[in-house]
C-alpha cells in the first residue's frame, strides 16, 4: 500500500472531523498535563526530601535548672557529664559533625527568631538548655542516638527533626497522589474521546470502506488511516502538554523559586523526563482505543 495514498486518507479524516479532532488534541493535552503535573509532583517530594533530609539534625538536649525528666534528678549537666556526652556522639559511626549550643548561644538565636514578640522579652539565658547539634551521616538512623543518649544523666530529651519533616511529606505525598489520580482519570476520558472520535469517522466513511473491501483491501490497509488519525491527534496533544508544563517550570523558576529560596525544585531534567512519559502514555492509550474502536466498529 502506497504512503502517499494512507497519509491522504489520514489528512481526509482529520479535515472531514475537524472540530471533534480539536477536541481530541485539548482533551489529551489538557489530560497529559494533569498527568505530567503529578509526575512533577512526584519529582518536588523527591527533591525535597533529598534536600532537607540532607540539613536535617538531631538535637541532645542537656539537663538545666528547669529540667523535670528522670534523667535530671541530679540536677543541670555537670562538666564532666557534658565533655562524655561529646566524646561518646563524636565517637558514633553514625555521626558526621557534633555541634555544641551554649544557653547564651540559644539565647541568641531564640530572640532572632522571635524578635519583636511578647515572648522573646519573657525568656532569659538561664531558662534555655544547652545542648548538642548532631548531623548524621544517614539521617534515618536516629534511633542509634536515641537509643544511646535517652535517659542518660545529664540529657534531659533527644529530638530528630525528621519527624516534623515526616509529616509535611506525607501531606505532599497525598497531594501528589491526589494529582496522579486526577491525571489517570483525565488520560481514560481522552482514550474514551479518541474511541468516539473514531467511531464517528467510520461510521461517516462506511461507503469508502466498503468499496475497500469490494476491491480486496486488507484490514490492515482499510484501518491504519484511522490508527494514524488517532496516533497524530495523541502527538498533537502531547506537544501542547510539553508546552505547558515547560511553561509551567519557567513560572516557577521566576516568580516561585526567589520567593521560597530556602528550598529547592524540580529541574528541567525532571520537565523532559516527565514529556518522555507522557509521550509513551500518549500513544499507548490512543493505540489502545484506536485497536478496540475498529475492531469494534469498522469490522472488515
Amino acid at each position: 500500500m502506497r504512503a502517499g495514498f494512507v497519509f491522504s486518507e489520514v489528512r481526509i479524516g482529520l479535515r472531514r472531523n475537524l472540530t471533534m479532532t480539536f477536541a481530541v488534541i485539548i482533551t489529551v493535552a489538557i489530560s497529559l498535563t494533569l498527568l505530567g503535573v503529578g509526575f512533577l509532583a512526584n519529582s518536588q517530594v523527591r527533591v525535597m526530601k533529598d534536600y532537607w533530609y540532607n540539613k536535617i539534625e538531631v538535637s541532645v538536649f542537656l539537663c538545666g535548672s528547669l529540667s523535670q525528666s528522670t534523667s535530671c534528678s541530679g540536677g543541670p549537666v555537670t562538666a564532666a557529664q557534658r565533655a562524655a556526652i561529646q566524646n561518646d556522639l563524636k565517637s558514633l559511626p553514625v555521626v558526621d559533625t557534633v555541634y555544641y549550643e551554649s544557653q547564651s548561644q540559644a539565647y541568641q538565636h531564640f530572640q532572632e527568631q522571635f524578635k519583636g514578640s511578647a515572648i522573646a522579652q519573657n525568656v532569659t539565658p538561664d531558662q534555655l538548655p544547652e545542648s548538642f547539634r548532631v548531623k548524621l551521616k544517614d539521617p534515618t538512623q536516629f534511633t542509634v542516638i536515641q537509643s544511646a543518649f535517652a535517659g542518660r544523666p545529664g540529657v534531659d530529651t533527644v529530638q530528630d527533626q525528621r519527624q516534623i519533616l515526616d509529616k509535611f511529606f506525607k501531606l505532599l505525598g497525598v497531594l501528589r497522589d491526589g494529582a496522579l489520580l486526577i491525571g489517570i482519570v483525565s488520560v481514560l476520558t481522552a482514550a474514551l474521546l479518541i474511541s468516539n472520535t473514531l467511531r464517528l469517522a467510520a461510521f461517516s466513511r462506511r461507503r469508502e470502506t466498503g468499496v475497500m473491501k469490494l476491491v480486496g483491501a486488507s484490514s490492515f490497509s482499510i484501518q491504519l488511516p484511522f490508527l494514524l488519525e488517532g496516533l497524530i491527534s495523541a502527538l498533537l496533544g502531547w506537544a501542547v502538554s510539553t508546552g505547558l508544563l515547560a511553561g509551567f517550570k519557567t513560572l516557577v523558576d521566576t516568580k516561585v523559586a526567589p520567593l521560597l529560596s530556602f528550598t529547592r525544585f524540580f529541574r528541567w531534567t525532571d520537565v523532559w523526563v516527565a514529556s518522555a512519559g507522557l509521550l509513551l502514555v500518549g500513544l499507548f492509550v490512543s493505540a489502545v482505543a484506536s485497536v478496540l474502536t475498529l475492531r469494534k466498529y469498522l469490522k472488515v
